[in-house]
């Protein structure tokens, strides 16, 4: 990487000297504006982000909670689960959690939601303040995020170093940052990497510190490759325009975009061990759902740029409103290059049309439709909206005739604005609020013009003002998007009282690898083993397998999120396959409202269970395709024995809405069926919403699905058959829906299943060890047929047993291995899918990066011999 120096104009920072603000005294006063005004900034977005939650009663300063939707279902218990790592007390390690999901691949889980720097700060708190935690990390992150954008402020064009800190917050608060990431904490090192990006395209603009450019890079794509590929694309957008507007050569431009191009590909590579790990995770997911992207009308998007105004499915622009005036003004001061004034007004329309346009939006987002939000890349659009102000302010504060179009501007957008369902829900607090912003914001501006004039009072006051305002503002917008998120959204309460109980039960009776202890069918979170301890089925992650989504749908087992959220499955004949040897009961969950409320303690149950690794008689290697129609069956498949009998049904008042669809239940109804005496009811009903109980008593179980496909109920148990051998399931719908026209009751015989379990444990495993990614098995002596591991065939397992490799097949969705009678060991290593490939990749960058970094070293230092060797020898 050659050096190249560029001139100040070149690189459209104004010489030493240029501004007042920053020369003589005051500039020795504040020492490096860039960092007088990154702390500023950092310090306004701490205090208007903390202000926001204390207005909403939001944790940690209220009684409201922040965990909602993903949150507390996802995030924090993954940051709960790297606790436990960092202390030494997971089941598990980097490349396999054995907590989750019976055992799923944790390290694409670590690139997609714990792979920033922030996230080992969980390290330091107490393991029961892990909410307070996380609530800290996000804040810190917001607060960076601001520190950044001051600092490239700064570094794009000198000017006023406290101005540069207000919108350097403004960028930091803004509407993507309250709304959507500020409870999706792993893009907020998208937020940070934006800037940070760009402060790299200025050093390679400027032939300085390549070395330190790629380290960014490749720390940003660490953090969070998601965001930081659209904050890459975002920087590359800025140093274009930058070359553009310094008006370089053409060669010295195209060389200075190679460099570029080389420093992010080298910093991508440094970083590739991870990406690529979290990109073959990806391809081995469950599917999400299939979004079409459709863009919202121009009322809702203009109403998110102003504040207090909230909406999942709309762009968040707001970025307050001063820093919306002055983006506003700068197409009309005068005192701004035409050229610089045309470039980035232009850049910043052409980001917000991308923004509506379907093929530019699956751009933005990895050519991926989001599952979820279709604007998750509105954080740019927010991050040139406040270039552009500071564009505006660097060169002069605005005359009051650019002040005056840009209130006009402002004007039209609040008038159309006015029209969105989004200003008229919250129009009791949204205006008054907009109204006050929009005195504070040319109060400010007007007082500061005239405080320039010799009027330091004036100037002070127009700061307070300018920074109250801002403060303001943004602690409403965040009040705002807390109180209507808890409103519109799942929430889950912080950690208390019923997670620490779970934990001490589960801790109790918790031997693994012996056998399994569930944290129960009963969660408070849909991750609950990494909250709260054990090894269950739960998991819930964006990388959630698509073998083991598969196989424990076709066992009975029910879900949320399209599949991504796998629950506990209360079932004994499961239980025994994956060797769960205690289970706990849990009463519901008192945060939960709409769930039938009871007390009481929780309580375990204990069950003789095989171990996790035994030995089928005939050879296999069946692949999911041979599950049927009936989870009953399946789950007789993967137990080796016959054990359900499948009643024939009927409901009263039957209607038969097709065979394919199920029997419909409207109002209360009753299941009716004839099994033999002291067997256990299961009802499968996963298209079912309501409740069900056996009429002669017995829990009433929930069953939860949506006819939008996003959940499905679990197989439950209801209790046991009357001596008369009639069952009688009276069903309470809570609107018209549907159950099984056929196999949706199951009677298990319990002596059968006693007798498969005896089975199962005398030709099992002797004794089973794990250790982060290896488990080991010591087998009976002559063991032939299939060795089967209770645990998912996710891609990246590899067995050999008595010390030859074997291919690991797959015995229903489970690990197997064949045996031959010769083998008394069997031993399983997972190798994460991409890792191999991502380590290659990455080394090579590494190589190439010292390359760089000492060739040109060593050739001056052999300049310098030779200039010393000529210089002795005259």
């Amino acid at each position: 990487m050659n050096r190249t120096t560029l001139t100040g104009h070149e690189q459209g920072v104004e010489p030493a000297g240029s501004e007042k603000q920053e020369t003589g005294p005051a500039r020795r006063r504040i020492g490096d504006p860039r960092r007088a005004a990154a702390l500023l900034a950092a310090l306004l977005t701490a205090v208007a982000f903390c202000a926001g939650d204390i207005i909403a009663g939001s944790y940690p300063f209220g009684s409201r909670t922040r965990s909602v939707n993903d949150l507390g279902n996802q995030y924090v218990p993954f940051h709960a689960h790297l606790w436990d790592l960092l202390h030494g007390r997971a089941d598990g390690g980097l490349f396999i959690n054995w907590q989750s999901g019976y055992g799923s691949s944790f390290l694409p889980d670590i690139g997609t939601y714990l792979s920033s720097p922030f996230a080992l700060l969980v390290g330091v708190f107490p393991r029961d303040e892990i909410d307070l935690a996380v609530y800290t990390i996000t804040v810190l992150k917001t607060a960076t995020a601001g520190a950044a954008m001051a600092w490239l402020l700064i570094s794009l064009r000198r000017g006023r170093w406290w101005a540069a800190g207000v919108l350097g917050a403004s960028y930091a608060l803004c509407g993507w940052s309250l709304a959507l990431a500020s409870f999706n904490p792993m893009w907020l090192d998208g937020l940070i990497a934006l800037p940070l990006l760009c402060l790299v395209g200025e050093w390679v603009k400027a032939g300085r510190r390549p070395l330190l450019a790629v380290l960014v890079v490749a720390l940003a794509w660490i953090a969070n490759f998601y965001t930081a590929y659209m904050a890459t694309l975002a920087a590359a957008l800025v140093l274009l325009l930058r070359l553009v507007l310094a008006e370089l050569p053409w060669r010295r431009a195209l060389g200075i975009v190679g460099r570029a191009a080389g420093t992010v590909l080298l910093g991508i590579g440094l970083a590739a061990p991870l990406v690529i790990v979290v990109y073959s995770g990806t391809k081995h997911a469950y599917p999400g759902r299939d979004n079409q992207f459709a863009p919202v009308g121009a009322e809702d998007l203009l109403a998110r740029l102003l504040p207090t105004t909230y909406s999942y499915a709309s762009p968040a622009l707001y970025v307050g409103i001063t820093a919306l005036v002055l983006a506003l003004a700068l197409p009309f001061h005068r005192a701004v290059p035409v050229r610089v004034r045309a470039g980035w007004t232009g850049l910043v329309l052409a980001v917000a049309l991308s923004l509506q346009w379907a093929p530019s939006s699956l751009a933005w987002h990895a050519f991926a439709v989001p599952n979820g939000s279709s604007y998750r890349q509105a954080f740019v659009l927010c991050a040139l909206l406040v270039i552009a102000a500071w564009h505006a302010l660097a060169y002069g504060l605005p005359d009051w005739r650019a002040l005056g179009a840009a209130a006009v501007l402002l004007a039209l957008i609040a008038g159309v604005a006015s029209r969105s369902i989004l200003t008229q829900q919250h129009n009791h607090h949204t205006w008054p609020v907009v109204l006050l912003a929009v005195a504070g914001a040319l109060g400010g501006l007007a007082l500061l013009g005239l405080g320039s004039n010799g009027r330091p009072a004036l100037a002070g006051l127009a700061v307070v003002l300018l920074i109250g305002s801002q403060i303001g503002e943004a602690a409403a917008t965040t009040a705002v998007a807390d109180r209507v998120r808890l409103n519109n959204m799942d929430d889950y309460a912080p950690w208390g009282d019923r997670q620490q109980r779970q934990a001490d039960v589960v801790a109790e009776n918790d031997a693994w690898p012996t056998y399994r202890t569930e944290p129960g069918r009963d969660q408070t979170v849909a991750n609950d083993p990494m909250m709260v301890g054990g090894q269950g089925s739960q998991y819930y992650s964006s990388l959630t397998a698509d073998v083991l989504s598969r196989t424990m749908t076709a066992l009975g087992d029910g879900w949320t999120s399209r599949g991504r959220s796998l629950q506990s499955l209360d079932n004994p004949v499961t239980d025994a396959v994956f060797a769960v040897g205690a289970r706990v009961h849990n009463p519901p969950d008192p945060h939960q409202k709409w769930l039938p409320q009871g007390g009481g303690p929780s309580t375990v149950t204990r069950e003789d269970v095989p171990p996790l690794v035994t030995v089928r008689p005939a050879a296999a290697d069946t692949t999911p395709a041979a599950f049927g129609p009936s989870p009953y069956r399946n789950q007789e498949l993967l137990l080796g024995t016959r054990v359900y009998t499948l009643p024939a049904t009927t409901l009263s008042g039957q209607q038969q809405g097709g065979a394919a669809r199920g029997l419909l239940v409207r109002g209360r109804q009753t299941v009716t069926a004839r099994c033999q005496a002291g067997s256990s009811v299961f009802l499968w009903a996963p298209h079912y919403m309501g409740t069900a109980q056996l009429a002669t008593g017995g829990d009433q179980k929930l069953f939860r699905s949506d006819d939008l496909g996003t959940k499905i109920a679990a197989m439950q148990p209801l209790g046991t058959v009357p001596a008369s051998g009639q069952v009688r399931i009276a069903l309470t719908p809570n609107w018209p829906t549907r159950i099984p026209a056929q196999g949706a009751v199951g009677c298990l015989d319990n002596a059968r299943l006693r007798a498969a379990v005896q089975q199962l444990k005398s030709t099992g495993a002797t004794k089973v060890t794990v250790s982060d990614a290896t488990l080991h098995a010591r087998l009976p002596a002559g063991s032939k047929g299939t060795a089967v591991v209770a645990a998912p065939r996710i891609a990246g397992w590899r067995c050999s047993a008595g010390g030859a490799e074997v291919a690991a097949g797959e015995f229903y969705g489970l690990i197997a291995v064949p045996l031959h009678g010769s083998a008394t060991s069997l031993t399983c290593t997972f190798h994460p899918p991409g890792l191999r490939l991502g380590g290659a990749v990455g080394g090579a960058s590494l190589l190439t990066l010292i390359l760089l970094g000492t060739v040109p070293a060593v050739r001056r230092r052999v300049t310098a011999r030779s200039g010393a060797r000529t210089t002795a020898a005259h």
